[in-house]
């Protein structure tokens, strides 16, 4: 058995199998009605059988539900930087993430767009409990992050993990991670340093910041005009400021995946950006420990996000209304601020402003993030 057999997606040579196997399964059917709209069960099966490496499953089935998905949801969707990457590099997408499914698929997309070797993409195996999940990730070519270990465990499951992503680089294989451990759910898109410490362990004896340059990291920001799983956020993140611990209901995560997929997002942007040698370099050559090093690339990653990340409309008016100010008031008409109001009026208790404030920060955030560059 691989090392890695239990962290893996499916290989090539599997797919077919698996592929016909999760098209009986009735989650998979109306995924699959969903994307093919006018085609009988038969043709859709036929579509299937033509899919003979996960590149054709991603471009052929996956491309088309994501394209339905963004028809039914989204008035446009936009990108940036992808045209200043090389058709023949792996990359390291280190992501800030907002939606469990849609950040990867919207990546994955776009890479096809552009002729760029696509990810393979990390997941928690929280989120896939459900076997339909499990299967389809592993169609999609995502892998496993293992949580619920002891501190013992997950070590030895970081430092596989850090081989495995290495593993897929220097195959040619290009990566998705998020910059941090589940999703920013308050709109402070910040890298965990554990996040940056699991990658280096595969360096070996190698200096940190040379395997780092290696791995041709590239910092994405993706950006969502309105969040469909906003109102899903906001108790965990009053949980938080009670210093109270949240425990998630039993489909909540399920809940999120449909939500975020279905739900009206109205614009959203993807940017790329290649982070220069020099930032490299300037932190190599400073006299501070590896851990200071990796809180400085950190840093690095998360001004590359918050200098590229697109700003909609409900950022400054979520800015001005928590702030009771008209700061942003030219970025905005009345028609767009009575509609985040209305939406602010239906998805909290207003009379509750923890619930308020929440709501607002997380769409306002990123403008005081992006204040910082």
């Amino acid at each position: 058995m691989n090392k890695y057999d239990h962290i893996r997606p499916y290989h090539d040579d599997e797919l077919q199998a698996a592929l016909l196997h999760a098209s009986r399964h009735p989650m998979f059917k109306v995924l699959l009605q969903f994307t093919f709209p006018d085609k009988t069960q038969e043709q859709i099966l036929e579509v299937l059988k033509k899919c003979h490496s996960i590149a054709d499953f991603q471009k052929d089935v996956i491309y088309k539900s994501v394209s339905r998905l963004l028809e039914k949801s989204t008035e446009e969707f936009t990108q940036s930087g992808f045209d200043k990457l090389s058709s023949d590099q792996s990359y390291l997408y280190l992501s800030n993430h907002r939606d469990i499914v849609l950040d990867t698929s919207l990546l994955n997309m776009t890479l096809i767009d552009h002729n760029l070797v696509t990810t393979a993409s990390a997941i928690g195996d929280n989120l896939v409990q459900r076997d339909f999940l499990m299967e389809l990730s592993r169609l999609n070519r995502n892998f496993l992050v293992l949580r619920s270990q002891s501190p013992r465990e997950m070590l030895l499951s970081s430092k596989l993990l850090s081989q495995y992503i290495k593993h897929l680089l220097v195959s040619k294989r290009s990566v998705w991670l998020a910059q941090r451990e589940g999703r920013t759910k308050d709109g402070l898109d910040k890298t965990q340093q554990g996040v940056l410490k699991m990658i280096s362990m595969a360096r070996g004896k190698k200096p940190l910041m040379e395997y780092l340059k290696e791995l041709n990291v590239i910092a994405v920001a993706i950006s969502y005009e309105y969040d469909p799983t906003d109102i899903l956020k906001v108790p965990e993140l009053i949980a938080k400021q009670e210093n109270l611990p949240y425990i998630k209901t039993e489909n909540e995560d399920f809940n999120s995946i449909l939500k975020g997929a279905l739900g009206n997002k109205r614009n959203i942007h993807i940017a790329a950006v290649p982070l220069p040698n020099a930032t490299y370099n300037e932190i190599d050559q400073t006299a501070i420990s590896d851990n200071d090093k990796l809180q400085a690339f950190a840093a690095a990653i998360d001004k590359s996000i918050w200098k590229n990340y697109k700003l909609w409309p409900t950022n400054y008016i979520a800015y001005d209304l928590y702030h009771k100010s008209d700061t942003y008031s030219t970025y905005y008409d009345e028609k767009e601020l009575r509609h985040f109001e209305r939406r602010l009026e239906v998805r909290v208790n207003t009379k509750n402003q923890k619930e308020v404030d929440s709501f607002l920060l997380m769409y306002a955030n990123p403008v005081m993030q992006s204040n910082k560059v």
